[in-house]
């Protein structure tokens, strides 16, 4: 799936999540870069001289940066047995292969990394990484147990870093509840909570309750056990038992803004945005936790109490704080009080919320109906050469926002083409138009924006698994797609939104039984509509209605106008589920 479009809101405050690119540690030259990419369509050399490790070696890396993860770790291995004791190249292939899904190569990888560096804790948790994706469970369970015995405080880090790195949720759940049968989980509060979290990412109620057991049994008093617990009983559909271990916890949470948090986090998995924004207020408050409350209040739809915090905070407004008198105005917006929100932000002083004060005024203008002005606000900003070259720049991609907001398609473009007018080949308005142009089915012209983005930003991840996910999921043009898919995973493993990319081009290569690992994966990260979606679509094409029918239910309760959902719903002839006002 792809990342958000920008960092931009206009609906309810609160925390956003972001999509950040990751440049490499040294790029290659234009023509180094094509010998070396046009040399991988050949086998790694099969005679290269003993010593010879910097052919393999780049052409590793570069076959890496390209997405060719099949070819990086053939060279890779290469370079690792021409280097007589690097330890840290026989991990580094090790890595990648295990990345590519590799098992051969990850073997004879790891074989290498042993005989170097025979005591190293990493070495053991690839091990049973690879273990538990072969299927050999007494093996995994034998390498995990090693770790969680050793006298590195780290032990138990790692052995979780192996269990994550199995894939499969049903081998990672037996082997857990292998670990745990045994005792060999140590008598550590962060340990059990870690691998409390990851059954409960597993999606196995059984192992989840066990865990939290033992948790509750061995740590009584302790709050965090309490949040978990609720967890694992909101898992098991007995909400208002979850609520009710939530509230024995909440006494701490005054006292403690680390279980604070983790309580508002909980009840906001629940839905219950009322009760997280009373949590909140437990403690000393300042303009962030204000805005929190303000963002949990606006969501529950709790107007009233909404207002009682804005009369409260604008009684004590008399000093220009800035800070408060843009949540002020954010708060103003959510009570549908626009003009009050334009008053308070043309009131915020100079310093850096004044950027951010004169982009939420053209959207409350915009919601006062009076969206010539809203726009003359944008333009205004977009002009003004003393603002920072950020704040310029976003004041395209809100005008932007606002145009798809009024439904006006070409005004929309026009507002990024004029952006990039003016920032030319800036990553987010290419992005952002990219992404318009894939909503309207202009996948040509959607991927020369995200290609044009790649020039200048090779590695860009954003762009990368946007371009993937698109040509995975509009066209047919799915090995193009999985190596995309792959120089973004090669950057950032463990991001939700690119693992579901994953999974979903597997699906599309008719890969389903892996790419259900994915997927499932993807959704123990990320609870997402889309995901859900997926997820749902693969297990309908394996028979597997009943199970496919759950997560689709997630979906539709999540948001019901999900583009993937309603898709996959009218390919199987489903009822489709009823739009949002």
């Amino acid at each position: 799936m792809p990342m958000p479009v920008s960092k931009l809101s206009i609906g309810a405050p609160g925390v956003s999540r972001r999509a950040s690119g990751l440049l490499r540690p040294f790029a290659a030259g234009p023509l180094l870069a094509a010998a070396l990419v046009a040399a991988l369509a050949a086998p790694p050399l099969a005679a290269a001289p003993r010593h010879d490790t910097l052919t393999p070696l780049l052409a590793g890396e570069f076959a890496y940066q390209a997405g060719q993860l099949e070819q990086a770790a053939r060279w890779y291995l290469q370079a690792a047995q021409a280097a007589d004791d690097d330890a840290a190249l026989a991990e580094r292939a090790t890595r990648i292969a295990l990345l590519a899904n590799d098992d051969p190569a990850t073997a004879r990888a790891l074989r290498l990394w042993r005989q170097r560096a025979p005591e190293s804790e990493a070495m053991r948790a690839a091990t049973a990484t690879l273990y538990l994706r072969q299927g050999r469970l007494s093996k995994a369970r034998r390498e995990l147990e090693n770790l969680l015995r050793s006298p590195d405080p780290r032990g138990w880090r790692y052995a979780l870093m192996a269990l994550t790195g199995g894939r499969d949720p049903a081998r990672i759940a037996r082997v857990l509840g292998g670990l745990v049968d045994s005792g060999a989980i140590p008598e550590q509060l962060p340990a059990w909570q870690e691998f409390g979290r990851l059954a409960l990412r597993l999606d196995d109620e059984a192992l989840a309750r066990r865990i939290v057991d033992q948790l509750a049994r061995r740590f009584p008093d302790e709050p965090r056990v309490a949040v978990l617990r609720a967890g694992q009983l909101q898992q098991a559909g007995r909400s208002d038992e979850a609520r009710a271990m939530l509230r024995q916890a909440e006494p701490r949470a005054a006292d403690d803004p680390e279980v604070r948090t983790m309580l508002v986090i909980a009840y906001e998995s629940l839905r219950d945005f009322g009760e997280a924004a009373r949590v909140m207020a437990l403690g000393p408050q300042d303009t962030a936790s204000y805005g929190v409350r303000a963002s949990l209040l606006a969501r529950a739809q709790d107007k009233d109490t909404l207002a009682a915090l804005y009369a409260e905070l604008a009684a004590d407004a008399t000093r220009p704080d800035p800070g408060r008198r843009l949540l002020l105005g954010r708060m103003a917006e959510f009570l549908e009080r626009p003009a009050e929100a334009v008053d308070w932000y043309r009131g915020v002083p100079g310093g850096p919320q004044r950027n951010e004060a004169r982009t939420r005024t053209a959207v409350a203008l915009h919601q006062l109906g009076r969206r010539d002005e809203a726009y003359a606000e944008a333009h205004a900003l977009q002009d003004d050469a003393s603002a920072p070259d950020d704040t310029r720049r976003d004041a395209y991609l809100l005008e932007a926002e606002l145009r798809q907001r009024d439904g006006a398609d070409e005004a929309e473009l026009d507002a990024l083409g004029r952006g990039l007018a003016a920032y030319p080949d800036d990553a987010a308005l290419l992005y952002a138009r990219g992404l318009a142009w894939e909503r309207r089915d202009r996948i040509d012209r959607a991927e020369a924006d995200l290609r044009r983005l790649l020039v200048s930003e090779p590695e860009n991840v954003a762009a990368l698994n946007a371009l993937g996910y698109t040509l995975a999921d509009r066209t047919t043009r799915y090995q193009e797609a999985l190596e995309l898919i792959d120089r973004a995973r090669a950057a950032e493993p463990d991001d939700a939104a690119i693992v579901d990319s994953y999974g979903w081009v597997l699906y599309r290569l008719g890969r389903k039984e892996e790419a259900l690992v994915e997927l499932r994966r993807a959704w123990g990260m990320m609870k997402d509509p889309e995901v859900a979606a997926h997820v749902g679509e693969v297990l309908w094409t394996l028979g597997r209605h009943e199970e496919a029918q759950r997560y689709f239910d997630e979906a539709r309760k999540l948001d019901p106008d999900n583009r993937a959902l309603r898709r996959a719903l009218e390919r199987f002839g489903l009822p489709q589920p009823e739009s949002t006002p």
